[in-house]
This record gives structure tokens, C-alpha cells and sequence, in this order.
């Protein structure tokens, strides 16, 4: 099975664009699940919310309806005292963890995360941070994580691997349909050259054309082949650009788009 969503989906400039523009805030999560049948809660990155947001998702959502979960920036990019935050979250998530619709915990790791002994350390102990049976997806940002040696250390300890795709800058991970363990799991930011290193504007403001998405066409198949399920997410939320990214690569797999998607996207 192959599930697109988007990462995160309460947005403001997605009104009128996906969002009806006189959709209450508060109704936005609902249409959502709609018309995607998988969601990545981004906001945990910056605070971890009270158990009352993901109660709420549980009740707007059908039953094994998969959501993901990224992991405080205290986890992924401070990296000192990740116990206390992993625990909130974790506290937090528990209403989806009791249905079963919590998939996974995906730790976002910065460019500055090298790979080498410390990395590795520190990656086996956020594995052990969190359950056995709670999922933790690892991506990486700078290059030097890819290879064998990194393939090892997470099919060791559990860690599913994040695929990226992203702009072609020197020592960022090159686009790759690979998986480790039973799930896929992708990721797309765009390929904003000009602002990924944060010399201005929105690193994640990029449209796909469909030559570009048609290149993970043939990846997403073959990862589909190896794992129980893929999930593919798009992280270029500027103005709705995951949500028209996301229906694009829908229809280019093959994948159903309702009536109404179609003519609201312009699909």
C-alpha cells in the first residue's frame, strides 16, 4: 500500500487554495482526512501539545487511520537533555497510541548531525527513548550518513529510514528509494536551491512540476515492493504546494482522486 499526505495541515494560506475560504480553523483537520488518508503532525517539532489535540484527531479520524508524529527539535537538534521531552510527547500522543493510529515518531536530524561514533551514540539512545512498539523513523540531512554502516545501525536497533528528496547541493542526501525495516517512509521539501541555506524567503516555497514527481514514480513502486506499507509526504507547505504535489503524485501511481479534489486543485 502507498499513503501520500502532507507534513502538518493547519495553514493559513491554504485557504482558498485546498481549504473552503470560509472554513473555521477548528474545522480544517476534518476536511483534511477527507482527502488524504495519512497525516505527518509537524507542530511537535517546536511544542509539545497537551494530549487534548491528538484526543481531537482521534475522534475526526476513521479507524486504523495512520498519523505521524515528528519529535521536539529538543530531540533532533539541541541534543542534551532529550529524556524530559521525549516523555511529554510521548504522554501527549497516548490517546493515538491507545487506538492504534500512532505509526511513528520521525526524528528530523539536522545537517550538523555528522555521522561517525557520537552519532551513532546518540541515535541508539533516542531509540531506546521510546518504546519498542512505538516506530522511530530517522532523516538525515548531511551525506556522510549514507552507506552500509548506517544501513547496519538501523536495521540493529529498529530505526526505519526517512527518503528525502530536496535540492542537489553539495553533501545533502542524494534522492534515493530506500527503506529499512517493514515501512517506507518519504519525504518531500522541494527543491529551492537559491534559499535552503537560509539566506531568505522559505526553503520549503517550491512547486513540483510532474517530470519531477514522475522520477519517484519507478522508487515508490520498488519500495512498495519491499515494505508492508509506504508512506510519502510532502513538506513544501508554502501556499499549498504539498497539497497540489501531494494530488499530482496521487494520480501519477495511480492512486483514486475524488471528483471534487480534481476540480478544486485544478487536478
Amino acid at each position: 500500500m502507498i499513503l501520500v499526505g502532507t507534513s502538518g495541515f493547519s495553514f493559513d494560506d491554504w485557504a482558498g487554495v485546498f481549504y473552503p475560504p470560509a472554513l473555521k480553523k477548528e474545522d480544517r483537520f476534518a476536511w483534511y482526512v477527507r482527502h488524504f488518508p495519512t497525516v505527518e503532525v509537524n507542530s511537535t517539532y517546536y511544542a509539545v501539545p497537551s494530549a487534548r489535540l491528538f484526543e481531537k484527531m482521534d475522534r475526526l479520524t476513521p479507524e486504523d487511520y495512520p498519523i505521524f508524529v515528528k519529535a521536539h527539535g529538543d530531540v533532533t537538534h539541541k541534543r542534551e537533555k532529550p529524556e524530559e521531552t521525549t516523555r511529554r510527547l510521548l504522554r501527549a500522543v497516548e490517546p493515538i497510541r491507545e487506538s492504534g493510529k500512532l505509526a511513528g515518531v520521525l526524528a528530523q536530524f539536522p545537517y550538523s548531525f555528522r555521522a561517525g561514533p557520537e552519532g551513532r551514540h546518540y541515535l541508539r539512545r533516542v531509540r531506546a527513548l521510546h518504546p519498542p512498539e512505538v516506530p522511530l523513523f530517522v532523516e538525515f540531512r548531511h551525506a556522510g550518513w549514507a552507506g552500509p554502516e548506517t544501513d547496519r545501525l538501523l536495521e540493529e536497533e529498529g530505526i526505519g529510514y526517512c527518503a528525502v528528496d530536496e535540492p542537489p547541493l553539495r553533501n545533502l542526501l542524494p534522492p534515493e528509494g530506500k527503506s529499512i525495516g517493514a515501512v517506507g517512509y518519504v519525504r518531500f521539501h522541494g527543491r529551492n536551491e537559491e534559499n535552503w541555506w537560509g539566506e531568505g524567503g522559505d526553503r520549503y516555497d517550491y512547486l513540483y512540476t510532474d517530470e519531477e514527481l514522475k522520477e519517484w514514480v519507478d522508487r515508490i513502486r520498488e519500495m512498495e515492493k519491499k515494505t508492508e506499507r509506504t508512506y510519502v509526504f510532502f513538506n513544501n507547505c508554502h501556499a499549498g504546494q504539498a497539497v497540489r504535489g501531494a494530488k499530482r503524485l496521487q494520480a501519477l501511481l495511480g492512486l483514486p482522486l475524488t471528483g471534487e479534489e480534481q476540480g478544486s486543485l485544478g487536478l
